[in-house]
């Protein structure tokens, strides 16, 4: 039997409404697609080429960086950043970065060039690493997944505007937390929605960023 290629990938968990009624967004896959086919999930996807080149105006605080580079390639961690703000911009027409009158001025790659175009630099600014997840053997298909937490603060403009998302979500919606295990979600996503929950509680915890993956058989799960 063919093994399957581990592809790395980025997530994104946009969190509001925090301190009142906390809220993340999520869209559904269709029920066509290869990989959890009709599941609610959050933004991401597969890094691309095209993220090497591209500049980050703003990487992630320096803990986070140190954790997201543990057993990681030292030139995929700003790449993995890039790819996260590429996918929620794809996924959500959402953008995060920092507005500036240069942007529309760069010489980018093609499918950056949308993104752009609207007057914004990708910045990691508020964005943290939280998880990380390997798809396990026998899916279709198989990702080495980054999740990162987001306020939507950081989103630049309207964070309920999604007039320029493509079409691999439907229904997106900023879901309750307290509603989000009613929906369709695959299992590593109940996962990921329970450390949000200790986070939420507990926001000064900085607990270290959990690693699930399986080798030889087992699985395994560590704390980066």
């Amino acid at each position: 039997m063919t093994k399957t290629t581990i592809r790395n990938a980025a997530t994104v968990i946009m969190l509001r409404d925090k301190s009142s009624d906390p809220k993340i967004l999520m869209g559904q896959r269709g029920a066509s697609a290869a990989f959890m086919p009709n599941k609610f999930v959050f933004p991401g996807g597969a890094l691309d080429d095209s993220d090497h080149l591209v500049s980050l105006a703003t990487p992630l605080a320096d803990q986070c960086m140190a954790r997201l580079r543990t057993k990681t390639a030292a030139n995929l961690a700003e790449p993995l950043i890039l790819a996260a703000i590429r996918e929620v911009w794809e996924e959500t027409g959402l953008l995060i970065g920092q507005p500036s009158d240069q942007a529309k001025d760069q010489i980018v790659p093609e499918n950056w060039q949308s993104f752009f175009a609207n007057g914004v630099l990708p910045s990691g600014a508020g964005m943290r690493f939280v998880f990380r997840a390997v798809t396990p053997p026998g899916r279709p298909r198989r990702f080495d997944a980054r999740f990162f937490l987001l306020d939507a603060e950081q989103i630049v403009g309207d964070a309920d505007d999604f007039s320029h998302a493509c079409d691999e979500l439907s229904h997106l919606e900023w879901i309750p937390i307290s509603k989000a295990r009613g929906y369709d979600l695959p299992f590593i996503t109940e996962v990921v929605l329970a450390e949000v929950e200790a986070e939420l509680n507990d926001p000064d915890r900085h607990a270290r960023v959990p690693y699930f993956f399986n080798e030889e058989g087992r699985s395994n799960f560590w704390r980066l």
